[in-house]
């Protein structure tokens, strides 16, 4: 889908009426197998787009194109696009109302007519649909056939019907109840009179599954190709988190109360992916951990800088109020690959982008007058694809996946000011991509590797003058980091404990850290170990003055450094970071720092007590390391409940990715069902700990605000399987 500023509120509208016309396809099977303007994805890679490219232009309003992309050896000599599937003309195309049980019923209005490069247009005479009731099924009868379904909702009008339109048909419709589906269609058609906003999700979901870039294997059928992509973990996951988030009803959607907010944003990945030979084959398992910071937009004079940042805009169109949300988020990348003989290969890459595209989000509960609560951010996003010149010669393009959001936002100040924080986690997967420059396109060529990343991103609002007194006092402190290369070559440390702040004095704090911290290292010969310390730093923290095109100011973006450098536009030693306004929560990336490059949080002392026979939303990152295998797990809305004032129990869904480093075997992302039960206690200064009653698994952290925000390190000493990470709990309002 290329980048369009149009809203999907004004590129859908209610279908209305019925009829049908399939006209145009007697006479197309002659057509030649060929797509003259039809733009294919696979020569179409370009920066500030999607994956997934888009046939639309000079069509009205209400038409859509049929493009079908079928499984290799259904057609060999089909042109081959993306995700190995190949380009041909169906031999039928017919469109039809359906329901939860997959039955055609009514038709829908329309015409069908021929494109001049031989696809098929469809034209809906009462407008496009909107709800996931109308459906496009396309036939292809080369090589046994080949009958699959799509939506014919679509944010971007450009309608591909292939296994994942077919996934989602089949895995979302097929699998509400009917009750399920009325809820749906009941907001889709405002029944009640209201203003249900999550009518908008199914051309959000039609649209992006095609940015997922997962391979079909040559030789699936359908139902091999659906049972491939149900078994990759993150895409079924997506998948049936849009399907939940469609039935919440009119009464859980609402938008932030402010016309714009803005936050900064500290950015920290992890990831563990394969890497390839130019011939395809694979060459080694790679760690790499992802750090944003300011980018200075020109080769170093300080002029201009790219800060990361989310956005929050609220804007009204037909009488809805709509939050969209966009971030944009430069970042720093650092991997190591390892070999089958234990080959160690370090390397810094040029500086990249992780931004997703604007896009409507739910904020629920609905604020409503003056009752405003904690909630939580929903939204399905997309990815930038971004391209680096790594030299001359060479240029890369990176794809990223789309990822459901949810995430945590405090209660506003007022009725006109955004939420001070939105805090989340979640997992997206993606590819690193030779590219061919053939004329004025860049044609995909080797995929060079594969990568899958954990991500974390805490977004505090910016501030008109922060003054740094805010950040005075005593923190509670997490923080969770990578150092690749030297004596041990992959080494992970955490370290929970406290952040102590002086008195500002020229816009500098004067800081000390004391943490216990706790180590999984690999070391030159292969062997891993786990080991435990204190760890003890004299600090400093600085305001760091922004430059923006109204001039310069203090926004709450701030350096973690030994000693602070003289000027605002020096990178730190240790780090670049930001406060929320209030100065409770400080939140840093790590940046070659005397523990790696990572993540750093500290929070003030909580507001009042923790509470129990409390529900979290947990998400975030843990690894692992044994002499052959390196293993990332990435934890996808799990549940930690505080049953007593005791007793807690978490259940997750884990991500899974694990290398076998002796046969550079790849896997994952593969699912798995995580429960423990820890007993645990909670100090009234912040500091919580559990403990697993099954297993050696510690979880040790802090809390802060309102007991609505928990951050844990992860500690297991295992001799045979040592594991660690970092985890972020937040509060799911009842």
């Amino acid at each position: 889908m290329r980048f369009k500023l149009t809203s999907l509120l004004l590129t859908s509208f209610l279908i209305a009426a019925c009829g049908g016309g399939d006209s145009a396809i007697d006479g197309a099977r002659e057509i030649p197998n060929r797509f003259g303007s039809t733009i294919n994805a696979l020569d179409d890679f370009s920066p500030g787009s999607t994956g997934d490219s888009s046939n639309t232009k000079g069509l009205k309003e209400n038409e859509v194109p049929v493009t079908m992309e079928v499984p290799a050896d259904f057609a060999p000599r089909g042109e081959l696009t993306r995700r190995n599937l190949r380009i041909v003309i169906p031999d039928r195309v017919e469109v039809y109302r359906t329901n939860h049980s997959l039955q055609k019923l009514d038709t829908v209005e329309h015409s069908i007519a021929t494109g001049d490069d031989g696809h098929f247009i469809v034209s809906f005479k009462n407008g496009l649909p909107m709800g996931p009731d109308v459906v496009i099924e396309a036939s292809w009868n080369g090589h046994g056939g080949i009958t699959m379904k799509a939506l014919a909702a679509d944010a971007d009008r450009d309608v591909k019907v292939n296994p994942f339109s077919h996934y989602v048909v089949e895995e979302t419709l097929g699998n509400y109840q009917a009750n399920e589906f009325q809820t749906v269609m009941d907001c889709v058609n405002d029944t009640g009179g209201g203003l249900c906003l999550n009518k908008y999700v199914w051309s959000t979901l039609a649209d992006q599954v095609h940015d997922f870039e997962i391979d079909i294997a040559s030789g699936a059928k359908l139902a091999t190709a659906l049972e491939a992509l149900k078994a990759r973990v993150d895409f079924k996951t997506y998948v049936d988190d849009i399907a939940r988030y469609a039935l919440l009803d009119e009464g859980a959607s609402g938008s932030i109360k402010a016309s714009s907010a803005d936050y900064n944003s500290v950015f920290f990945g992890l990831e563990l992916g394969e890497a390839f030979q130019m011939d395809g084959a694979p060459s080694a398992g790679q760690w790499g951990v992802r750090s944003t910071r300011e980018q200075d937009l020109t080769d170093g004079t300080a002029e201009a800088f790219l800060y990361p940042a989310l956005t929050l805009t609220t804007f009204d169109a037909f009488g809805l109020s709509v939050t969209s949300l966009a971030t944009d988020l430069p970042y720093d990348r650092q991997t190591i690959s390892q070999t089958p003989d234990n080959r160690f290969i370090t390397e810094s890459w040029l500086p990249n982008s992780h931004s997703s595209s604007p896009g409507a989000a739910t904020l629920t509960p609905k604020l409503s007058g003056d009752e405003l609560h904690p909630a939580r951010l929903l939204a399905g996003r997309a990815l930038y694809q971004t391209i680096t010149y790594p030299s001359d010669t060479r240029t890369l393009g990176w794809t990223r996946n789309p990822y459901y959001f949810d995430a945590f936002t405090t209660q506003p100040i007022d009725a006109q000011t955004g939420p001070d924080r939105v805090l989340a986690s979640y997992f997206t997967a993606g590819k690193a991509i030779d590219l061919n420059n053939q004329g004025n396109q860049l044609k995909r060529g080797d995929t060079l590797a594969n990568h899958y990343l954990s991500a974390f991103e805490l977004h505090l609002l910016r501030s008109t003058d922060f003054d740094l007194s805010a950040a005075e006092g005593d923190f509670n402190l997490v923080y969770f980091a990578g150092s690749f290369g030297g004596t041990d070559p992959v080494s992970f440390e955490t370290g929970s404990g406290i952040l102590n702040t002086g008195a500002a004095a020229d816009n500098e704090l004067s800081a000390s850290l004391d943490a216990t911290a706790f180590t999984v290292a690999r070391a030159g010969d292969g062997s891993v170990a786990a080991s435990s310390g204190g760890e003890t730093q004299a600090l400093n923290i600085a305001n760091r003055r922004s430059k923006l095109s109204d001039g310069t100011r203090f926004m709450g973006r701030l350096s973690l450094c030994s000693t602070c450098p003289d000027t605002d536009y020096t990178q730190p030693d240790l780090g670049q970071g930001a406060a929320s306004p209030d100065g409770s929560l400080l939140a840093f990336n790590l940046d070659d720092s005397v523990w790696g490059d990572g993540l750093l949080v500290a929070g003030k002392a909580p507001s009042s007590g923790f509470q129990t026979n409390a529900r979290y939303r947990l998400q975030g990152s843990l690894l692992s390391m044994t002499a052959n295998t390196n293993e990332l797990q990435h934890l996808n809305g799990g549940v930690l409940t505080f049953i007593s004032s005791t007793e807690a129990r978490l259940t997750a869904t884990g991500f899974n990715m694990r290398h076998t480093i002796s046969d550079a075997q790849f896997s994952g992302p593969a699912g798995s069902d995580i429960v423990e039960t820890f007993n645990y206690t909670a100090a009234p200064g912040g500091a919580l700990n559990l403990i697993s009653t099954t297993s050696g698994l510690e979880l040790k952290g802090f809390y802060t605000g309102d007991a609505d925000q928990i951050f844990l390190t992860v500690r297991d000493p295992s001799a045979t399987k040592p594991r660690t990470g970092l985890l972020m709990a937040t509060l799911i309002p009842e």
